[in-house]
């Protein structure tokens, strides 16, 4: 599967990467843009957080587009953000509501089939990952790693915070770790919060349990922060390239360095 690239580490950390790809899986002739189908990946994100590996981190991606299936929603369709605008498990619009199919879009025989070819083995590999790890480590840091545009009306309001933190209110991971991370952000003096716009996706939700020594936080990154975004996405400025010395660079390390000292310092709880 070279859609699925998983490089293993020693070190009680897991940086997920569900939605840097922008493989359409043969599935082009089906979306009304191609482009449109590819525009909302979380760009670069796996070259920005490369300097993981020599850190002992484990990282699970994917190369296939959010477009094709959203590795990071609820399985069951459920929304994980009710009342709020999102897109589904096999979206049919963008970010900003434009439809990425001329017709209805997949229906339910297409989003299973999508559903057992991507979403289920990147979500095993995860647990493998994790499974691994747990049985070396009292505790383990999975890191969902995601970033967004900075500003789209349709999701929120205004410019988003450049680190955006999420811990579905506390739920996923012990209080030192997210007041540690958020700490390393504020350091920065760049814009943070916790638990605002984005509280974590599933798998944040699904594998954050810090009774059982399996602590998760989603980092959600403005793409100002390493890209300069236009006002307009269009085919001809975005996606943005990566910037040489990315400005939030430094503060990701100390992230990064934050989550593995809680992962090394102690018991399960």
């Amino acid at each position: 599967m070279d859609w699925l690239q998983v490089h293993r580490g020693a070190a009680p950390l897991i940086v997920a990467l569900p939605h840097g790809g922008t493989d359409l899986a043969g599935l082009d002739a089906q979306f009304v843009s191609a482009w449109l189908a590819q525009r909302d990946a979380d760009w670069w994100i796996a070259d920005l957080y490369a300097f993981v590996r020599d850190q002992g981190a484990t990282t699970v991606a994917t190369t296939i587009s959010r477009s094709v299936i959203d590795c990071n929603r609820d399985p069951s369709g459920a929304s994980l953000y009710p009342g709020q605008a999102t897109t589904e498990l096999v979206p049919t619009t963008t970010f900003d509501g434009e439809p990425l199919y001329a017709g209805a879009g997949p229906d339910a025989a297409a989003i299973a089939a999508r559903r057992a070819a991507y979403f289920d083995p990147y979500h095993a590999a995860l647990a493998t990952e994790i499974a691994r790890l747990r049985a070396d480590h009292p505790r383990v840091v999975v890191y969902d790693a995601h970033s967004i545009r900075s500003r789209i009306p349709r999701l929120f309001d205004g410019d988003l915070p450049q680190f955006n933190i999420g811990t579905n209110s506390g739920q996923t991971c012990a209080p030192a770790l997210a007041a540690a991370i958020a700490g390393a952000c504020a350091a920065s003096g760049l814009g943070h919060v916790v638990n605002g716009r984005f509280k974590g996706g599933w798998t944040t939700r699904h594998y954050g349990r810090p009774e059982t020594g399996v602590h998760a936080v989603q980092m959600e990154l403005a793409l100002r922060g390493y890209v300069t975004e236009p006002d307009t996405p269009g085919l001809s400025n975005w996606p943005a390239p990566l910037h040489p010395a990315p400005a939030i660079a430094p503060t990701l390390r100390r992230v990064i360095d934050a989550a593995l000292a809680f992962a090394n310092s102690g018991e399960t709880a």
